[in-house]
């Protein structure tokens, strides 16, 4: 039997493969009761965030997940247990849903606050066929201009790519917030 060394190994030949792609989704592990629940539906200043997911043609997507992050509403971060486990009353900040036949995906949640002075918003991460890495965004709420001018990354953006970062209030004063993959009306997406 020879011995090998270092020295003995051949240098690398070959190119890295490249990564898998992001989704379709196997349920296992990315799924649990009431995900898409923040705040318990109906509750005092419950709200519905909800919206489409398309891809570059304008097509639904039906096989994306979507997951959030906001403040309470009185800019609170929650710091509560049971993100994975709901209890119909703690308000955890974090919840995730996947999109619908028809590329729909439907949150029940709060407004968020104000953290430290910014204009409130929602951390969102997309996950969808095709994608090599999950993207992450943002939703604002539409209110309070004065807020949205000031904040970094909106004013750093055209008028059309701010649009695609600013929800819409209902009739019932639901939020709705389409996202966009590719083309026109891409959403903005923020890279760490």
């Amino acid at each position: 039997m020879t011995k090998r060394t270092l020295a003995d190994v051949p240098a690398k030949t070959h190119e890295a493969t490249p990564g898998q792609t992001v989704g379709p989704f196997f349920a296992y592990g990315t799924t649990f009761p009431k995900k898409h629940e923040v705040a318990f539906p109906h509750s005092p200043g419950a709200i519905v965030l909800g919206g489409t997911v398309y891809d570059g043609a304008g097509n639904p997507i039906p096989d994306s997940m979507i997951e959030i992050f906001a403040a309470d509403a009185d800019g609170s971060v929650s710091r509560a247990r049971g993100t994975f486990k709901r209890d119909d009353h703690t308000f955890t900040g974090f919840g995730r849903a996947f999109t619908s036949d028809e590329g729909h995906y439907e949150f029940w949640t709060r407004n968020p606050g104000s953290v430290d002075g910014e204009a409130p918003f929602f951390a969102v991460i997309v996950y969808a066929r095709g994608l090599p890495d999950k993207l992450h965004t943002r939703v604002y709420l539409p209110e309070n201009s004065e807020l949205l001018n000031a904040d970094p990354l909106l004013s750093s953006l055209t008028a059309e790519e701010r649009a695609t970062l600013v929800a819409t209030r209902t009739p019932e004063g639901y939020l709705s917030h389409d996202i966009y993959l590719q083309g026109e009306k891409e959403t903005v997406f923020l890279a760490y």
